[in-house]
């Protein structure tokens, strides 16, 4: 299962490169889409800026957004080796929100990947029963991956 990760731009306390890839192929793993690829961007607000301008009309920054190679709903352990597409974070935006929320930027970070994965696979939120199930998708996503960081330090997760 190929997770490309790429530092565009942008840093942020706690993020590395191989927590973030190690993150996804968790929550890859668990989609039971292991041998699917994926590919990450780690930006700052001007580059998520300029991609949101030009694909979706909105000149502004965003936190995250999911550039998907296929359209419709993913079966799980229907794709070979496939690409899913390209999830695009902004780490300025995310280490804003995990003030807000008062988290981790690592956190931030992972929710924001596991919200663009559900995104590439077929999920959305455009009403609330679509929003119920995206969000609960998201948590376990999130609970699934930070759970293996947590035990690998030999911490419980919280």
């Amino acid at each position: 299962m190929p997770v490309s990760i790429l530092r565009q731009r942008g840093r942020a306390e706690g993020v590395t490169i191989s927590e973030v890839r190690r993150r996804a192929r968790c929550m890859l793993d668990l989609l039971d889409l292991s041998k699917a690829e994926l590919s990450v961007v780690l930006t700052d607000d001007a580059g998520i800026q300029e991609l949101n301008r030009d694909y979706r009309h909105k000149d502004k920054p965003t936190d995250v957004l999911a550039f998907a190679m296929r359209e419709g709903e993913v079966t799980p352990g229907g794709i070979g080796e496939e690409l899913l597409g390209d999830v695009v974070i902004s780490l300025e935006t995310a280490r804003r929100q995990a003030a807000q929320h008062r988290r981790t930027p690592l956190a931030e970070v992972t929710f924001l990947l596991a919200h663009g994965l559900l995104h590439l696979v077929g999920y959305d939120h455009q009403n609330d029963e679509e929003e119920r199930e995206m969000n609960a998708a998201t948590r376990r996503l999130v609970r699934a991956a930070s759970t293996v960081q947590a035990k690998i330090r030999g911490a419980t997760p919280k």
